[in-house]
């Protein structure tokens, strides 16, 4: 089994011990949903057939295009894998932000990206795992929706921009805690209404 431990830098990196790795080619990619990728530890089959295992330090999401390495310099690329997503297209600036803000303060993660150029208006959309609440917000803010299946791969976050690696987890540790203060995304959030309704 080959064993991935270290995250490539891209390929002007220096001053890591993976730099010495990271011009080079990809062996083979490894297709995985969010879900896997968000793991620092894995034991996975790469898209060519190759048995992998993951040993990576606590750190940020895996994302499409990262590339990790093998002790010995073997280099694998990241995939994201297609899965279940629902697409909220609306119209750039004001409706995009509030569309943005309101599922944002969901606590839940978001893919952003603008339309194909070349429509008589541009559209952005917002991309999020298949939630009827959610839906239902987009749709009451403009929102057209598309369910479908596609790579998702969410915005990292200003604090892994900043460089923080426990960016993903502090943001799922508050998934639950914020749930009482809106429209229980979650069936299983009720049982924490309670709980906080006597801190407040």
């Amino acid at each position: 089994m080959m064993e991935l431990i270290h995250r490539l830098p891209d390929a002007s990196g220096s001053g890591d011990p993976a730099s010495a790795h990271a011009a080079a080619e990809p062996l083979d990619t490894l297709t995985l949903p969010l879900e896997l990728r968000i793991r620092g530890r894995l034991k996975a089959t790469t898209d060519g057939g190759r048995d992998v295992g993951l040993f990576l330090d606590r750190g940020p999401v895996l994302r499409d295009g990262d590339r990790l390495a093998s002790r010995e310099g073997e280099v694998i690329c990241i995939r994201a894998a297609d899965e279940p997503v629902v697409t909220a297209y609306i119209a750039s600036g004001l409706p995009m932000a509030a569309l943005c803000y309101h599922l944002g303060n969901r606590h839940v993660q978001l893919a952003l990206g603008v339309q194909e150029a070349g429509t008589e208006s541009e559209l952005g959309w917002v991309r999020f795992p298949p939630d009827h609440v959610l839906e239902e917000l987009a749709m009451r803010l403009g929102a057209s929706l598309e369910h479908h299946t596609a790579p998702f791969d969410p915005e990292p976050g200003a604090y892994a921009q900043a460089g923080h690696a426990h960016s993903h987890d502090h943001s799922h540790a508050h998934d639950h805690a914020h749930d009482h203060d809106h429209e229980h995304s979650h069936g299983h959030s009720h049982s924490h209404a309670h709980e906080h309704t006597h801190e407040h």
